[in-house]
Order: C-alpha cells, then structure tokens, then sequence
C-alpha cells in the first residue's frame, strides 16, 4: 500500500451491497427484507445501503431530512433485526450540509427568531456577507465579485430562501441544494386590513402580484407604483400566504451542529449501521473569499472532526465527492485515509463496451492498485452517471493532468448516453448561466442501448473490479428508463428516470428472467467466494482484451471478456484448477 495513505484507514468489509430506497421493492422495506431471504437471492449480498427515506424527510427523494428517526410509514425496527440476523450490513447517509425547513431545529427559530436556541444553527446569508458585498434592493446582500466568482451553483441564482417570522420580518438563508415556494391563493380580501387602502387598489394589488407568482418574479422588487407606501404591509401579507420546502445549509461554525452530529452518527449505530456516507460535506465549509465547495484546510478539518466522532460508535465515514479526475481530489480524500466512491467507474465501462478498449479502465485498475486506494464502485444509483468526472485538469487552457478520457470521448459518450434516451443536469455560474453539464441521468441498462449482452458483462466487470461493488436494485433487474416519472418529476424530475419502485409482481416476474439471474450468479460468486479477498492480477492481453484473475490461498476466479464481441468466461476453482462457471 502506497505509504502516503493514513496507516489509521478502517477497513471496509468483504461483500456485495445492494442499494436502494426503503421502498424500491414492494411498499416497504419488509419487502427487500423478504427478497433477501428468497433462495435466488442466497448468499448474494452482505452489505444494503439503503436511501434516506429511511428518516422523514420532505423534498429531494429523502435528501431533505427532517430527523434522523426511523420513517415508520416505509420501516420498522423488525425490519433491522431481520437484516441483523440475515448477517446484512447496513450503510446509511448522513447528509452534512443541510437540514429540512420543517426540521425541528428550523422549526423552533421559525417560532423564536432571535429568541431561539437555533438562531446560529443555519446560516444567516446577510450577516454571513456582512462587510463583503453589497445589499440589493431586494434586502439581500449580494457578494462583492471577487467572492461571487468563486461560488459554484447547483441551481440559476444565488443559493437562498426568503424566510419569513411571526412579526412579519423576513431573513434570507443559505440554501445550496432545493428548494419549493408554494403561494395559496391570494385576493383582495387578504389586504382588507391594511389601513387607506381602498378597495380597488386591493384588487390592483391582488392582480399585480399573483401575476408577478405566475411569472416567478421578485417580490421584493415589485413595483407597486402610487401604492408604494403599503409595499412592506403588503409583503408581511403575502409572505403568509405562502408555503415552503428547502434544505437549508447548517453554520458549521456552531456548537450545536457538532453536538447535532454527534447525536445522530450515535443513532445511526444503534440502527446497525457500519458505514456512513457523507452527503454534501464538501459544501460545509464557509468562507468569505473561499469557495463553497471543498474549500481547505477547513474542509480536512471538518473531516477529522466528524471521524474521531465517528470512531466513538465505531462507524466508518466515507465522504461523497464528485470532482474531475484531474483535480486529484479523490487521492487526497484516500490519502488522509477515507474510503472514496468510485465515480470514474460508470463512465469508464461505458466507454470500453461502446469502443472495444480497455485502455482506460485498465489504467483506473492500475491507480487503484498502486495507491491503495478503499473504493466503493457502483454502476447505476440513485443519482445520475458522472461522466464528467473522467476528465482532466486544464489551467487557463493547459493540459495540467490528463483524464482517464479525453474531451472529444466524454462528450461522445454523453451524447451516446442521451441518444438513448438519458436526461441531462447542468451546473451553473453566479450569472445563472450554464457552465457545464454535470450528469446524465438514465437506467445503466438504458445507457448501454438496453443490450442485455452488455449489461451482463458490465455486471462481470464490476464484480472482478477492486473495492465493493454496489448494485443499484433496478440495474439487477434490467430497468428501462422511466420517462413519464421524469417528465412528472419537476425541479429533480431527470432523477425520477432511474427511481422506478418495483412491484413484488413484477419483481417476481423479473426473478425468471436470465438476465437478472445471470447477475445473481455473478453477484453471488464475488460475494461468497475467498478468491476475492485475494491478489488481483490483470493479465496482458490484446486492447480489446479484459483478462483479470483474482488469487487466494483457498481459491481463485477468472474473468475473460472481449470487449469488442461482449463475450466473456468466468471460472472458479477452490484450490483446484479451475472450471468455467459461466460462457456467453
């Protein structure tokens, strides 16, 4: 192991995790638990990470936690016994950044304002730019350019919620990630209260603003013309009228935040959670004149913190980070002794499927192996394929470091990807412009051209990939992208592509297919066998060639794949020569 790693790193277990939402199999999560235990399902999986609609939360499929209790509606606490006693491992989200609106915290500064415990808990986006930009007519402070520049976006605009008080204030707070605004119905009577104004002008009033809703305009910058003077009554109405989700930024900078996350990394153990992901920890550190994301030293500083909390329940942290190959980011995270997401992964064996090369996936292997590096690989999840992830680092138009691909092939394999039907999700600058795409969101099985040949061999190919593999639940049963969830989605709608809940009908239908069994047997073989707890070696062989054996005292497993034909062998022996298992 390359002595640059943390000699401190927790190992991870051995095994096959399966990932999905409480609620992907069946209605609830009793019906994973009763999956596991069918006979197909025997000896596939140790590991299940399951999605945080496992807590109650509002918005972003989970994302937007309100508590860290068990959401009852979808499991039960008999749930996590079964999964105990089935030897299932569980991994569960922590998500660093943010916290619901209608989280009890948000909640209880919502009722007190300055008067509540909370007050420092979010992040008070004026007094945070206090000194550093310049207030808007809108009441919001809009930072000065230099530190505007340096703000990465996950959505047009700057990154806030207009809040609302009891006495009819309002606040604006930090809020990277999603929000909803909702208005009820608003007309003339409303302003009946409002002293001198008559009762024309509340109609005018009413006309004005419920079309300035419809057009998604700025309140605040309403013009009201002569009935200007009742513009603040007017607003302190309006914003009662309204109702909001959003996932607001925690003020790291607070003692109650930490003690927050140590009480909820304390629950997640006693739920039997091993390993934890760290939603949005990048996003936590906050500096005027840093950027919001990955900003150092504090970023590394917020880590430790959070795993010497962590090895107090003997969890293991793992943050979750999409950054380009050529940033180096995820060997910085891996040297200071993390377990890494292998975001490269997807992207890469898309590539050699569709071009008939290893090159690139061969020179993944190689920095895996000759850094040490703990990864966990997946191929479809809950998010969207990071194939952006895969490139280079350029500084002020220089190569600095290559990718695993270059330019001209991410772009063709994104543009493979959505002829076949993928959505795609952009990032955006402080202009509200779009920079870049970020990823393309479809079904694995959609992204290969629904060719049952390729997905089975890209199921071989991760399960003779270093690390853990992660299988995404609808990928083992061959989903097809689900357009009219996307189309119906709204803001996040390209996610729903890829959310499919399965019924146990159809999962039962699915079971007699070959190519949900074929996967089970891959699956089952990584997950059982003591060959992969061994030596992995890639034999040389020709470019559309993948040969890998993998060598332990007790037992070996090989893998030959071309990658031109999507033919490959597999074969196992347990300290005798080995037999073909499978050839396709």
């Amino acid at each position: 192991m390359n002595d640059r790693l943390d000699p401190s790193m927790q190992a991870l277990p051995h095994g096959v995790m399966l990932n999905a939402y409480p609620d992907s199999i069946g209605q609830r999560l009793a019906d994973a638990v009763a999956l596991l235990k069918r006979p197909e399902l025997e000896g596939a999986f140790s590991l299940f990470y399951i999605l945080p609609t496992f807590f109650n939360s509002d918005l972003d499929r989970g994302f937007s936690i309100i508590d860290y209790d068990i959401n009852e509606a979808l499991v039960s606490p008999q749930d996590l016994d079964q999964l105990n006693e089935l030897g299932i491992i569980l991994k569960l989200d922590m998500v660093l950044n943010h916290l619901s609106v209608c989280s009890p915290q948000f909640q209880d500064l919502l009722r007190h304002g300055e008067g509540s415990r909370y007050r420092d808990f979010f992040i008070d986006w004026n007094l945070f730019w206090d000194h550093e930009g310049r207030m808007a007519p809108d009441g919001k402070i809009v930072p000065n350019p230099e530190h505007l520049k340096k703000l990465f976006m996950r959505k047009p605009d700057l990154p806030i919620l207009r809040v609302c008080f009891p006495d009819g204030s309002r606040k604006v707070y930090w809020n990277t990630f999603y929000q909803k605004v909702d208005f009820n119905d608003i007309g003339p009577h409303d302003f009946a209260h409002i002293e001198g104004l008559h009762p024309d002008h509340a109609t005018t009033i009413a006309d004005t603003i419920n079309q300035a809703i419809a057009e998604n305009a700025c309140l605040e910058e309403m013009d009201l013309g002569e009935l200007s003077n009742h513009k603040e009554e007017v607003l302190a109405v309006v914003c009662h009228k309204r109702d909001y989700l959003g996932q607001m930024d925690l003020n790291a900078r607070s003692e109650l935040v930490w003690e927050f996350y140590d009480e909820t990394l304390r629950k997640l153990s006693e739920y039997g959670a091993k390993i934890i992901r760290l939603d949005a920890f990048a996003y936590l550190h906050k500096e005027p004149g840093q950027p919001n994301f990955f900003n150092v030293p504090g970023t590394w500083e917020y880590l430790e913190l959070l795993r010497e909390i962590a090895r107090k329940y003997d969890l293991i942290i793992f943050p979750e980070i999409h950054a380009e190959y050529g940033s180096g980011i995820h060997e910085e995270i891996a040297h200071k002794g993390f377990p890494i997401y292998d975001f490269f992964f997807p992207g890469l064996v898309i590539d050699a499927l569709d071009r008939g090369t290893n090159q690139a996936l061969l020179q993944w292997m190689e920095d895996i192996e000759a850094q040490g590096l703990q990864t966990i690989n997946m191929l479809g999840c809950h998010d969207g394929l990071p194939v952006l992830d895969l490139r280079g680092k350029h500084v002020n138009g220089t190569v600095y470091r290559h990718g695993l691909l270059g330019d001209e092939e991410i772009e063709a394999t994104m543009e493979r990807i959505v002829s076949r039907g993928g959505r795609v999700k952009n990032l955006f600058g402080a202009d509200g412009k779009k920079i870049a795409y970020y990823q393309v969101n479809a079904t694995y099985f959609s992204a290969l051209g629904e060719d049952e040949r390729k997905l089975r061999l890209a199921r071989a190919i991760q399960m003779f990939m270093p690390g853990i593999p992660q299988v995404w639940y609808l990928d083992l049963f061959a989903g097809s992208n689900d357009y009219e969830a996307a189309d119906n989605g709204g803001t996040a709608g390209h996610k729903e592509i890829n959310r499919t809940n399965l019924t146990m009908e159809a999962i039962e239908e699915r079971l007699a297919l070959p190519i949900v069994q074929d996967q089970l047997a891959l699956i089952r073989l990584r997950n059982t066998s003591p060959a992969f707890a061994g030596e992995m070696l890639v034999i040389e062989a020709d470019p559309h060639v993948l040969h890998i054996t993998w060598r332990h005292p007790e037992a070996t497993a090989t893998m030959k794949a071309d990658l031109r034909s999507h033919s490959f062998t597999v074969s196992h022996g347990n300290g005798t020569p080995e037999e073909i298992l499978m050839s396709f």
